[in-house]
């Protein structure tokens, strides 16, 4: 049975086949961005939960959440509230965001930024670069043993960090095989039935090393989420929906920086 990934992921390949650009000649360019901001390094753990505030403008799962956000109003919104770092949407046909939005959020505040997106090729990760992203996102579900190994290299010879996504311990395990493994996110959103599976994430955090920084990802629906994640050893949530569709998102924020101790 496919996923909406699968359909996803057909989407970007197809323009990935169409992309002519020459790999050195991006990673030339990159150099022009500046230094990233060390995206993994502002998750280190602490006391409290980390959070990875997300501008988000829709989903395919949900519609439209927040279709006309101000990427930079609502990213010093998250940096005035403690969020740790940015994740910003630069899918167009399936999320409604744009690399406009990376570039506006990146300006106005001084915290880190991912690219959260679908990275299929090299050139996506240098493009995140590029666009002045600190971090790519790599789906294991969605990337072969050799791109998952090679995207991960090229994305630390470009100074940026990789968040490496995995749905369950055989992906874990993928991940651990073909990268260090130091930025670890685990997706609670089931592929197949979009459900989330608090459970799976509380288990599969047993088995990430405790030298990875672990990340849980979707699916956060306020403090009582945060807190059964910490407990289970997480130490930074990515968190979206619940945060775009807030009365308040400073508040919403504020509520997950729960102790993780």
């Amino acid at each position: 049975m496919g996923t909406y990934l699968d359909k996803i992921l057909l989407s970007h390949r197809e323009v990935s086949s169409r992309d002519g650009r020459s790999l050195d000649s991006l990673i030339t360019k990159s150099a022009e961005s500046g230094s990233p901001r060390g995206f993994a390094a502002s998750l280190a753990p602490g006391n409290n939960l980390r959070v990875i505030a997300e501008v988000k403008r829709r989903s395919p799962s949900r519609g439209d959440l927040f279709v006309d956000l101000d990427p930079a109003g609502l990213a010093r919104t998250y940096e005035h509230a403690g969020a740790s770092c940015v994740s910003v949407l630069t899918d167009e046909d399936f999320f409604g965001g744009s690399v406009r939005d990376l570039r506006s959020a990146r300006e106005a505040v001084a915290l880190p930024i991912i690219r959260k997106d679908f990275t299929v090729s090299a050139n996506d990760v240098v493009d995140a670069r590029i666009m002045g992203a600190d971090c790519v996102l790599l789906i294991v579900a969605a990337l072969d043993d050799a791109e998952l190994a090679d995207f991960a290299a090229l994305a630390g010879e470009l100074g940026m960090d990789a968040l490496i996504e995995v749905h369950d311990e055989a992906e874990l395990q993928r991940a651990l095989n073909q990268t260090s493994g130091s930025l670890i996110g685990v997706n609670q959103r089931d592929l197949l039935t979009f459900q989330v599976d608090q459970e799976r994430a509380v288990r599969v955090a047993r088995e990430i090393p405790d030298t990875a920084v672990k990340v849980a990802e979707s699916g956060v629906r306020g403090p009582a989420d945060a807190s059964a994640l910490a407990a289970a050893g997480y130490h930074a949530v990515l968190v979206g929906e619940h945060l775009v569709t807030a009365e308040d998102p400073s508040d919403a924020l504020n509520d997950l920086l729960v102790p993780r101790h």
